[in-house]
Parts: structure tokens; C-alpha cells; sequence
């Protein structure tokens, strides 16, 4: 099977040995080219394309934002963004995923070599949801609206994102921690459905794809809507800038999670990066906990976790949807969400990125209810 070809974009020389020792222990990838910025990018990317490209958004001569939208202009590629752990490199990071971007690899200022090296897993996992994305599904609102100058002639080796199957075999995989269940954060939810109270409970979860759509969902709804707690995965420091975005956006109040938050109609509630989100309930009403604790499925905060939270503490008062994203994690939650009554709904597979998240829910009959992105609006007001 053919390896998924790789083009590295970073201006520092450590990120650029680092990573590319890391892929190529990975036999379903090619480091094509490892280049310190967009204008070498360019020359190599004129005689073979890339199926993923990881870039740094931060770099001499051409920021690495310009160069993603030329990109997206001319010949849709998936990219991942390299970016730092800072409030300005947060900011930075979602105005590229808005303009295209798949998804986010992190890296620190200091110990940079440790921190990708305990992230090789996650980082061939990336690059493999990237290169299974579907472009089409990502939206274009931050795209250049004129077409930009040519970056590079076709090669004939054209470049199509790999198909299911097409990488290496398990056995030539990077080894990856062990993969904690919910379990770890709170016990399962209990047989009997939650009695009836006056306000509603919208959970959503997401990953790769899922920033663009949530703000399509969200910027659909009016201030009348129920109130929502949401998961995205999405690093520490980057969950605040990314609600305060998305609050700018959108009529109903859109903000991080603090713990003891209540969730109150035309509120939507983001966990932060790095921490589970939990809800409780007191009396009618339902408030969240904002949890530190070790990733389940490999992610902090968890959808598991919050689906979890929700069947426990809303039972049939709440409604659960699964939405774009590689791997399972919310799978098994919303399958408690559903057995404790709650109503569950998967976005459909042609409206996703990745359809990763939603087909695993689907595989376990999680899912009440297959929709694709456009209509979870009025599902959501209709819970």
C-alpha cells in the first residue's frame, strides 16, 4: 500500500529533525521534504504534491496563514497546524483552521524534542485522519474570495487523500498509550431514566473538522435555544480563544466552561482544553464540573466523559450528537445517553470531515437519528 506523502513546514531546524525521525519509524509515511518555509514549500511542492502537509504558522518571509489559503485556493490539500502553546499562536491557529485547516498539533517553547517525542502517536494518528478528510466539508468562509496566483504546476503524480485501508498494517504502527475508558473520571449511568424537569440539556461532541462546524451549528441558533455543553478537542489554551470566537459570531452566549457554571437557555458551554466536562444536577436545574483527570480515549477533555455526565445526571431531559472526528471517543457515551432515554443524533457521513466519531456510534446503535450538518439546528430546538 502506498504511504501517505508528507511535507514539513517550520522554520525552526529542531522541529524539522524531530519530526521527521518521528515519521519515518512509521512505515504508512513519507517525509517527502522537511523545509523552513512557504517559498521553499513551493519549489518542492512543483515537482510532487503532498497528501498532508504539516505547517508552522509563524515564519520568515511567508506566514504560514498566506501560504494555507493559496493552498486552498488552488488545489485543496489537508494541512495541520504546528503552533505553538501561546495565547497569540492560539489565535493564530484558528484563523487557519477557519481557513482550512484540518486540524492542530501543539508544541512548547521549551523541551520541544521530549514533548513531540511522547506525541508520535498522536501525530501519525493526525496525519492519517488528515489525509482521509473530506475537504469539501470544510468551510470556506476564511478562503480568499479571488483566485491566488498559481503555487506550483500539477505534477502527474496527483495527490488523493488515502482511502480506509490504504496505510500500513496494524503491525507497522507506532505503539500508543494505554487507552482509558470514562470509567476513570465517574461510574456509568444507572437503569432508571431521570424524572422529567422543565429545562433541556444539548451535549455536543467533536473533533477533526469539528471547529468549522460548530460554528455552523451554533451561529444558526437564536438566543431561545436550550442550553449546550460541548466538547471539542482542541489543546489547553486554545478552547477560550476559540469560544470567544465563536461568541462574536453567534446569537446566543457562547463561552469556556468554569466549574459550577449553570447551563442556562442561549448559553453554550465549551470545556476547556486539558480538563473534562462534566454536568450535574441540582434539583430542576443543571450546573457543570470542570474535572482535571487522565485522558479517556486518549483525550482530555473527553466526549465519553461529558455523554457520561449527561445520561447520569439528565437521563430523557437531554439530547446527544456526535459529530466529525477520527477515532470512537463519544461512541460509548451516547449509547448510555440513549439506554437512559436521552435523545442521540450522528452527523451523517457525507457532511463530515471525518466520519471517524459518528460511523462508531452508528457500528454501536448509539444513534437514534442520522443527520447531516445542516439540519442539527432544528433538531437542536427541538429537543
Amino acid at each position: 500500500m502506498s504511504a501517505i506523502r508528507v511535507l514539513i513546514v517550520d522554520d525552526s531546524a529542531v522541529v524539522r529533525q524531530v519530526l521527521t525521525e518521528l515519521l519515518r519509524e512509521d512505515a504508512g509515511v513519507e517525509v517527502l521534504a522537511a523545509v523552513a518555509d512557504p517559498l521553499f514549500a513551493m519549489q518542492r511542492m512543483k515537482a510532487h504534491w503532498p497528501d498532508v502537509i504539516v505547517l508552522d504558522v509563524e515564519m520568515p518571509r511567508m506566514d504560514g496563514i498566506t501560504f494555507l489559503r493559496k493552498i486552498m485556493s488552488e488545489r485543496p490539500t489537508p494541512v495541520i497546524i504546528c503552533s505553538t502553546l501561546t495565547e497569540s499562536g492560539a489565535a493564530t491557529t484558528l484563523e487557519a483552521l477557519s481557513a482550512g485547516a484540518v486540524s492542530i498539533i501543539t508544541k512548547p517553547k521549551a523541551g520541544l524534542k521530549g514533548f513531540l517525542g511522547e506525541s508520535a502517536a498522536e501525530l501519525s494518528a493526525a496525519i492519517r485522519a488528515a489525509a482521509r478528510a473530506n475537504l469539501n466539508n470544510l468551510g470556506r468562509r476564511g478562503l480568499a474570495k479571488a483566485p491566488a496566483a498559481p503555487l506550483a504546476s500539477r505534477s502527474n503524480h496527483a495527490a488523493s487523500p488515502a482511502a480506509e485501508g490504504s496505510v500500513a498494517q496494524a503491525s507497522d504502527r507506532p505503539r500508543v498509550p494505554a487507552k482509558h475508558s470514562a470509567d476513570v473520571i465517574l461510574a456509568p449511568a444507572g437503569e432508571r431514566a431521570m424524572s422529567r424537569t422543565t429545562e433541556r440539556v444539548v451535549a455536543l461532541g467533536t473533533s477533526t473538522g469539528g471547529t468549522q462546524a460548530l460554528q455552523d451549528v451554533l451561529a444558526s441558533l437564536p438566543n431561545v435555544c436550550p442550553g449546550l455543553v460541548i466538547v471539542q478537542h482542541m489543546p489547553p489554551q486554545f478552547t477560550a480563544a476559540f469560544a470567544k470566537r465563536l461568541d462574536s459570531l453567534c446569537q446566543i452566549e457562547v463561552r469556556e466552561a468554569r466549574d459550577r457554571d449553570r447551563v442556562a437557555p442561549g448559553c453554550a458551554l465549551i470545556a476547556p482544553g486539558g480538563r473534562h466536562l462534566l454536568l450535574q444536577r441540582s434539583g430542576a436545574q443543571y450546573y457543570v464540573e470542570v474535572r482535571d483527570g487522565p485522558p479517556v480515549n486518549r483525550h482530555c477533555p473527553s466526549v465519553d466523559v461529558l455523554f457520561r455526565s449527561v445520561a447520569r445526571a439528565a437521563g430523557r431531559n437531554a439530547l446527544g450528537v456526535i459529530m466529525t472526528g477520527m477515532g470512537d471517543d463519544g461512541a460509548r457515551g451516547l449509547k448510555e445517553m440513549r439506554d437512559a432515554g436521552a435523545g442521540t443524533i450522528a452527523q451523517d457521513e457525507a457532511s463530515c470531515v471525518v466520519f471517524g466519531m459518528p460511523k462508531e456510534a452508528i457500528r454501536m446503535q448509539a444513534a437514534e437519528r442520522v443527520l447531516p450538518l445542516e439540519a442539527l439546528p432544528e433538531a437542536i430546538l427541538t429537543a
